[in-house]
């Protein structure tokens, strides 16, 4: 028993270390002011990538939902690892973009990475200012969700269910916003990435 507690411990510490970390290092990039040289134009496929990435967890997120409220465990679990799995690989190519490339700025129209006053439009600060009000909570969500969606796997292999119930009444609708707002955010600023 004693080393059954001391693997919990052990899964327990490591999700909190991950929940701290995955935040951090991502903020590290993104404010970085020196990128990883080297990389290539075929990082600018990234954010197309992770928009794929963040569309279909959308969708099978939804998925695990059903199947859950319809009974069938199996499916939901698939549902579920593989949006795990979409998001794992989103994050991997979240931070070797952010790692390599610089942030696109929304309204950047000839990608100086600048936002000159030519630019400053009132229309376009109108919807900067839409973008941004998305932009952020995404951000603050992603970061908030990381530990709800590693407790709430947790819970489920290790056949905690009432705690994994309980979690997820939290972990999935913030999941599914995060995932939902990055397509939007996505859709926003692609059209000023560099070509």
């Amino acid at each position: 028993m004693s080393s059954l507690n001391n693997n919990q411990n052990i899964y327990l510490k490591l999700i909190w270390v991950l929940s701290i970390a995955i935040p951090v290092v991502v903020a590290i990039l993104i404010f970085a002011p020196e990128k990883i040289n080297g990389a290539g134009d075929w990082v600018y496929i990234l954010p197309h990538l992770n928009a794929t990435f963040n569309s279909i967890t959308t969708i099978v997120l939804l998925l695990g939902l059903y199947f859950i409220k319809n009974k069938n465990i199996k499916a939901h679990k698939s549902m579920m690892s593989i949006a795990f799995v979409l998001g794992s690989l989103f994050l991997v190519s979240y931070v070797i973009y952010h790692s390599t490339a610089d942030s696109t700025i929304y309204g950047d129209l000839n990608n100086n990475g600048v936002l000159d006053d030519a630019e400053k439009t009132n229309e376009l600060m109108w919807w900067r200012g839409l973008y941004v009000g998305i932009l952020l909570p995404h951000i603050v969500l992603a970061a908030v969700v990381v530990p709800f969606v590693l407790f709430a796997f947790y819970y489920a292999l290790s056949d905690k269910i009432e705690k994994h119930k309980k979690i997820v009444k939290w972990t999935f609708p913030i999941w599914l916003i995060v995932s939902i707002t990055g397509v939007v955010v996505y859709l926003m600023i692609s059209p000023y990435y560099p070509n």
